[in-house]
């Protein structure tokens, strides 16, 4: 693998690693329980090993990676168990989100949800998982920008990244869109009516089906 540019060493190779490691984790390049070699992965970034092991040890701290006494580190599996704690927590600070977007989203922000809601109508339509999934994601995280509630999207963002595994296999079970689909429509159609109450609710209900999903 070809040597990416950029500086070998201090802060800014250590976020530079940091970024590219983490991206390929979520992407789901580099596999769960895969080892992190820092020799192979100084060499493919461009950096030092010392950059390497700083941004693991930031990763670890976002529960991306493992580190194993005299073994190094491997990309966290993250067990079914786990995705639904993570799950139950999520119910709690995206119903918040949805509650907050649906009193201070502007018209236009309402608009772009319903073209959101438009968008994974069709790819489910046409039998597209993964253009639903990636949509699915957007609407998601457009819920908490609207919301302006910085803290809850802070702890979302982590709790999300440990979920990319799950979320993949939920998208590509054949009978998964369609259930939500309609849960993420009910969404929108009540933060959309304004309605506070009715948001949070609509959230929970789909994070409820995605625990379902999960345990299956």
């Amino acid at each position: 693998m070809p040597n990416e540019a950029g500086p070998s060493t201090g802060e800014q190779a250590k976020q530079h690693a940091l970024a590219r490691l983490r991206e390929a984790i979520l992407q789901g390049e580099m596999a769960p329980a895969q080892r992190l070699v820092e020799n192979e992965l100084a060499e493919r970034f461009g950096v030092t090993r010392a950059s390497i092991r700083a941004a693991l040890i930031d990763l670890e701290a976002q529960g991306l990676v493992e580190r194993i006494r005299n073994r190094g580190s491997r990309v966290r599996l993250v067990t079914v168990e786990e995705a639904v704690a993570i799950t139950e927590c999520r119910m709690v600070l995206e119903g918040l989100c949805a509650a907050r977007a649906a009193v201070a989203a502007s018209d236009a922000q309402l608009d772009e949800l319903d073209e959101l809601g438009r968008a994974m109508t069709k790819a489910v339509a046409d039998g597209e998982p993964m253009t639903y999934s990636e949509l699915n994601q957007q609407l998601h995280a457009k819920v908490r920008e609207f919301s302006g509630q910085r803290t809850a999207v802070e702890l979302l963002e982590r709790l999300n990244a440990q979920l990319v595994r799950h979320r993949f296999q939920l998208a590509l079970r054949p009978e998964r869109p369609q259930h939500s689909l309609d849960e993420h429509l009910a969404m929108i159609e009540a933060i959309r009516a304004r309605d506070p109450q009715a948001a949070e609710a609509a959230v929970r209900a789909h994070l409820a089906g995605v625990i379902e999903a999960l345990r299956e």
